[in-house]
């Protein structure tokens, strides 16, 4: 099933990608290379802000409508992250902006890529009313 694409959501796909890639690159740099944060090993900081972001690599790479909804949920990490060090840490200004940067064009991106791209594929999640209209429906009926 190979439905195309509106252009709008290709729009979100973009941006999506453009964040995901942003965090991809810029934390491995912020984190190892140009402001290591002192007194934590390579496996801490790897495993705290470089390993959430492989996790929905297969299904965006893939092109999983799904992996673009749930990814947001790891996206959250580093907006904790970025707005804590904005109020805390002043001299990494320029890092953390970019670290905001990425995460609001991964998080905005996203949620539209998989709201325009499920509406396209006929993907919906039911509403709760329907699921207990249903429910009562189907014990009405054994009563």
């Amino acid at each position: 099933m190979n439905i195309e694409k509106k252009p709008i959501t290709k729009k979100f796909q973009r941006l999506a990608l453009f964040g995901y890639a942003g965090l991809l690159i810029l934390m491995p740099l912020w984190m190892f290379v140009f402001a290591r944060p002192a007194g934590y090993s390579d496996g801490f900081l790897f495993s705290l802000y470089v390993l959430p972001l492989l996790l929905p690599l297969i299904g965006i790479v893939l092109d999983k409508t799904y992996t673009y909804a749930w990814a947001n949920f790891v996206v959250m990490i580093y907006f904790i992250h970025g707005f804590t060090l904005l109020w805390t840490a002043p001299e990494l200004r320029i890092w953390v902006l970019l670290e905001l940067l990425f995460a609001s064009a991964m998080f905005i991106g996203c949620t539209y890529y998989s709201r325009h791209r499920g509406q396209e594929l006929g993907l919906k999640i039911r509403k709760l009313k329907d699921d207990l209209a249903d429910e009562k429906a189907a014990h009405s009926d054994h009563s």
